[in-house]
């Protein structure tokens, strides 16, 4: 056997001096299930919407509560467990493939993870950078003239 094949075939366990750290299978085999999707207002079974109906009405996006960083994000992930991790999107797109697969599009515009995430079958498949915003070019103030006297 070589040694890359050894390599592959040990357990998804690392060992430094007494510490041990599981790592996660690179292809998830668990089953995406009704609530690991998210809904087309961007949230998961048990989130609740951030403020109340009047407040969502009334304040839009600005009443939800800012991405967080904290959360993890890995290809693989399910759309909830990506929802969970940084916060509620900014948008949710929900659509079907030509192999009649659900394709979901979240946006977030703003916060240290926006982006373009986009999810086929339940399961986290591009991440997309967010646009830059553009810089307004500076203007140039106008000289005041001085009149020689």
């Amino acid at each position: 056997m070589s040694k890359d094949a050894e390599w592959f075939s040990r357990s998804g366990r690392l060992f430094i001096r007494n510490v041990s750290i599981e790592t996660p299978p690179l292809s998830p085999s668990k089953a995406v299930t009704a609530e690991d999707m998210v809904s087309a207002d961007g949230l998961c079974p048990g989130m609740t919407p951030a403020g109340g109906a009047a407040d969502a009405l009334t304040d839009g996006a600005a009443g939800a509560p800012p991405p967080s960083t904290s959360g993890s994000v890995a290809l693989g992930h399910t759309e909830c467990d990506v929802v969970r991790g940084i916060g509620a999107p900014d948008s949710v797109n929900l659509s079907t493939n030509p192999r009649g697969d659900r394709v979901a599009v979240i946006n977030y515009s703003k916060g240290q993870r926006a982006g373009i995430y986009t999810f086929t079958s339940g399961r986290l498949s591009s991440i997309e950078r967010a646009p830059e915003p553009v810089a307004q070019p500076k203007t140039a103030k106008p000289r005041k003239r001085q009149d020689a006297t």
